[in-house]
């Protein structure tokens, strides 16, 4: 939206230093700031909020899947949706203003206000529909939040180390190692996964613990999924009572499949999954179901997805105005 030249330079450090050095003794001339051009662009019309905040997205994109979402929006997938809902807008508030204003005129149908009424009703439908999303866009935006939790010494930190082919949790034999939250982000199938490994959940004397403990719940209470990892000992899926309500978000899975006895595999419900850390036994597997399990919530679609808290509340607006 202003006048610009563009400088195309070979990319050595020398090269751009010389030439910097060389523009800084123009007046008025100065380095632009972080995003001052995408600013320009909307504050001159070249695009609107939701494409700049594409753009933002667009840049911090990670996986396959958060790089389409958000290059749609930056290319006014969510701008072309919701100025045709704006233009509905219009027409119905017209037919309305023009039933209420000119109802003796010819030219006036006599159905305007019950046109504008089934407009406005249609319309309300769609954002509620748009709104019926399952957070989808959210999601894929930040991450799909998987907790580990189960009791103490059963693996989870072992298995968070797996997963991430890396030493990112203490492993060790003593109960209550794990005191905070530890998180890895992982790409699966081109899906934003976020797996948290939280402390053993028992009952315990120890305040540290007790803190962890409670940490590990509320983490838990607010995941989109969580693993409840038992071992071969003691597979039977004993959830705590914090975590009844989420048993529709939460995958049973055994560890230390390798003892299981006369070294075969246990007979479990069709519901878990056995792995065994130690081995890499049934890994693949349990990578597998959390990559279905998370494109079956937030893999892309057709439609524009809402991406920002932002317009989630907005539209909850809309659709309570309508």
């Amino acid at each position: 939206g202003e006048d610009v030249a563009e400088l195309q330079l070979h990319g050595s450090v020398a090269v751009v230093r010389a030439v910097l050095a060389a523009l800084s003794l123009f007046p008025d001339c100065r380095p632009a700031e972080p995003g001052e051009f995408a600013r320009r662009a909307f504050s001159n019309g070249k695009i609107d909020l939701t494409q700049a905040e594409g753009l933002a997205d667009l840049i911090d994109a990670e996986t396959e899947g958060q790089r389409r979402q958000a290059l749609r929006q930056a290319q006014g997938a969510l701008s072309s949706l919701y100025e045709s809902w704006r233009q509905s807008v219009i027409e119905a508030a017209g037919l309305v203003e023009a039933s209420i204003d000119f109802s003796d005129e010819a030219d006036v149908a006599m159905d305007a206000f019950t046109q504008g009424r089934s407009i406005v009703q249609a319309l309300e439908r769609q954002i509620r529909r748009h709104l019926a999303d399952g957070h989808r866009g959210e999601i894929l935006r930040s991450g799909f939040q998987v907790v580990l939790a189960g009791p103490p010494n059963v693996g989870k930190s072992s298995l968070l180390n797996a997963l991430a082919r890396r030493d990112a949790a203490i492993v060790s034999e003593e109960a209550g190692t794990t005191r905070d939250v530890i998180e890895v982000r992982l790409d699966l199938g081109g899906l934003p996964v976020v797996v948290s490994d939280t402390a053993g959940i028992r009952e315990t004397d120890a305040a540290v613990e007790r803190e962890g403990i409670r940490r590990s719940l509320a983490r838990a209470g607010d995941a989109d999924l969580v693993i409840w990892l038992t071992d071969i000992h003691a597979p039977e899926p004993n959830l705590p009572l914090e975590l009844r309500d989420m048993a529709d978000r939460t995958l049973l899975v055994v560890n230390k499949s390798d003892l299981a006895p006369d070294a075969g595999q246990p007979v479990l419900p069709d519901d878990m999954v056995a792995v065994s850390v130690k081995t890499g036994a049934g890994l693949d597997v349990l990578t597998g179901r959390l990559a279905a399990i998370a494109e079956d919530r937030i893999s892309p679609g057709d439609a524009p997805a809402l991406t920002q808290d932002r317009h989630r509340r907005l539209l909850e607006q809309v659709a309570e105005d309508l």
